[in-house]
């Protein structure tokens, strides 16, 4: 399997309690390590999962609590959903892709690349404009308008679903022309964050998720649901991946009520019951 997409450190003090933040997205491609006894290590069935930047510290959470009760290895290799997308189509070999949207995975139902049915609505995602500065982000939206943000950040609205959420927002609100000649597009959803939390931008179109992993702190307007599409995320598994006990079972925990509960906790919503794909 090829490397996933790799994230750039950048300089600049961020605050303590966002340091693990900046070292998720910088190591987001280093796979979570099997929590099983190491004489049962190379017995352990591995599960590649290739998963969207935004939803990388809650993979890893649920990982860990697999893993727990699993005899199973949780390999994490995290990116923009097109970025994942396209390393798939190019043979990447995963198992499972948690991507941060539903046309990529529709898409691989479509080419047949996915063990039929497996397409299902994992996470529902909010969009949140974020600054380490207090003050900097109003909890209306307004700073946008007012002009108290030189440099916001996106992540690349082509390859990242939540980039390209808030390139409607701002359209929405009118500003895309504003902005769009001295946006800081990140590679994704991660690297984005890390901007933000470098002080690199003034603020931050991000995931709601990531503001909370990180412990909160500094400002934010978390944007109105009706100011951009419904971010639902899709999970499928891949053709490659059909029999695979250790590949079902972990799918099976994603969809069960421990692994939802999970999910909703890092700041996701989740649809009602097992929902299939649409």
């Amino acid at each position: 399997m090829g490397p996933g997409p790799s994230h750039r450190r950048r300089a600049g003090a961020a605050p303590a309690p966002i340091l693990a933040a900046i070292l998720a997205a910088a190591l987001a491609v280093a796979p979570v390590m099997t929590l099983a006894a190491p004489a049962a290590r190379g017995a352990a069935q591995a599960v590649n999962v290739a998963v969207a930047a935004n939803f990388l510290t809650t993979s890893r959470a649920l990982a860990r609590r697999f893993m727990a009760s699993h005899q199973a290895r949780v390999l994490i290799s995290s990116g923009s959903t097109g970025k994942l997308y396209a390393q798939i189509r190019h043979g990447a070999p995963y198992d499972l892709f948690l991507a941060a949207d539903v046309r990529r995975p529709r898409k691989l139902e479509q080419a047949q690349l996915i063990v039929p049915g497996s397409r299902f609505t994992y996470a529902i995602g909010r969009l949140v404009l974020w600054s380490r500065t207090p003050g900097t982000v109003d909890a209306e939206g307004q700073s946008l308008k007012q002009g108290r943000i030189a440099r916001l950040a996106i992540a690349n609205p082509k390859t990242a679903p939540y980039g390209a959420a808030a390139r409607t927002v701002l359209r929405h609100l009118g500003l895309w022309s504003r902005y769009r000649g001295q946006l800081v597009r990140g590679e994704n959803v991660g690297q984005t964050f890390q901007f933000a939390v470098t002080g690199n931008v003034d603020a931050a179109f991000v995931a709601l998720s990531q503001v909370r992993d990180a412990g909160g702190g500094g400002s934010r307007w978390v944007v109105p649901r009706n100011l951009y599409p419904r971010i639902e995320q899709q999970a499928v598994v891949l053709a490659r991946a059909a029999h695979r006990p250790a590949v079902k079972a972990f799918t099976a925990f994603l969809r069960s009520p421990a692994g939802r509960s999970l999910i909703r906790a890092h700041g996701y919503g989740v649809p009602p019951g097992k929902t299939a794909h649409r």
